[in-house]
């Protein structure tokens, strides 16, 4: 097949979407299909530089919104050239898929016509309604005349899993969809050791590490990991947190640390790639995200390839899975649930612990292998 997926950003500090989309094109791409990247950023954004897929970037696209004008009508002249066997618009409330609607949904006659697919990655959770109720009401007064109707003319849109399918419906009236579930997945990790990571991070050598990596935002629950961390565990017990800080929240949560008195008991990285990334899931006994909604969740998806048992809330949409496979614990997305997920594994023998270890890499291999759902996303767009 020839595929076509646009987003508005391919910066990996933006979410697990863009790693997704890399991956499983490049599963794609192996097996012999034609995959290309419309983005709406600047041609010379830094990020595009070594991105491992043909690109095409149409921006600068204006605010997080991104409008630019190039987009439909470059859409339009290769819909006509019958460039592509399907469109992939990644993502709701940004101009990547409202162009997409504008350039396929409707077409003039003698216009060929290239089906369309919405991936709304968690974006149309009810979480965002109650958390942010005015941005909610920004985007009720658009949905109609907006992502409404892409949803409503695409000839699928997919979910990543069951539970995020039951929730979309959830958050918008005149709700329309032809859905179907495709599972994501990752890579499997590379033979690496933590040695990189313990070298750049000697306090973590010894220590019984609990991982976080991820963005660091208040929607992935680090201040209840924080305040369950200080409250529940004390030496050996050491808090990694990986993923980008320098942000309002990300500052707040390290004077946060100090202010609990866990300062010197927290290693904060800085965004990790590489060998450093796969150390620091190789230091890790257990990797936790109390999230207050999370739609996949590459790096749970990551923990459990790398043999890591996972504590997660039951926000993050593949818990009955892992649940269900005893790959890890799951508990509500407040502070006594991430209590209780460390008071868990703490309690938890050692032999029980080596027995989930197995489970998580099992439950990897059986679910979240993106060699096998790049595979059925092809099988889902040939239909």
């Amino acid at each position: 097949m020839r595929v076509l997926h646009t987003i508005r950003s391919l910066n990996p500090e933006t979410g697990g979407p863009i790693e997704a989309l890399r991956q499983i094109a490049a599963v794609n791409m192996r097996d012999g299909h034609h995959i290309e990247v419309a983005s709406l950023d600047a041609p010379d954004a830094p990020w595009l530089k070594n991105f491992p897929l043909p690109c095409h970037a149409l921006g600068p696209g204006r605010g997080s919104y991104g409008y630019t004008p190039r987009l439909v009508p470059w859409l339009r002249e290769r819909a006509d050239a019958g460039a592509y066997d399907a469109v992939i618009a990644h993502g709701l409330w940004q101009y990547n898929s409202f162009g997409v609607w504008r350039a396929l949904a409707r077409t003039g006659a003698g216009r060929r016509t290239i089906p369309y697919f919405a991936f709304p990655h968690g974006m149309l959770d009810p979480w965002f309604k109650r958390r942010y109720p005015l941005k909610h009401l920004k985007k009720w007064l658009y949905w109609p005349w907006g992502d409404y109707r892409v949803l409503r003319d695409a000839r699928a849109t997919l979910f990543t899993s069951e539970e995020e399918r039951r929730l979309a419906s959830q958050s918008f009236p005149l709700y329309h969809a032809n859905e179907r579930v495709v599972h994501y997945g990752t890579s499997a990790p590379p033979p690496t050791d933590a040695s990189a990571f313990r070298k750049e991070f000697p306090e973590t050598i010894g220590k019984r590490c609990v991982l976080f990596l991820g963005r660091v935002h208040e929607k992935k629950g680090v201040d209840l990991l924080l305040r369950a961390f200080a409250a529940e565990l004390v030496e050996p017990w050491h808090l990694i947190i990986a993923g980008p800080h320098d942000n309002e929240y990300g500052q707040a949560m390290r004077a946060l640390a100090q202010e609990l008195g866990i300062g010197h008991r927290v290693t904060w990285t800085g965004m990790l790639s590489g060998e450093a990334k796969w150390g620091a899931f190789r230091s890790a006994e257990v990797f936790m995200l109390p999230s207050h909604q999370e739609n996949f969740g590459i790096a749970v998806a990551e923990a459990l390839g790398c043999g890591v048992p996972v504590l997660i809330s039951d926000k993050v949409n593949i818990w009955r899975e892992i649940v269900g496979d005893r790959a890890g614990f799951a508990e509500p997305d407040d502070l006594a649930g991430a209590r209780r997920l460390l008071a868990r594994w703490a309690d938890t023998p050692a032999d029980e612990r080596a027995a989930m270890k197995k489970c998580a890499s099992d439950c990897f291999a059986a679910r979240f292998d993106v060699e096998q759902n790049a595979r059925k996303f092809i099988e889902v767009l040939s239909e």
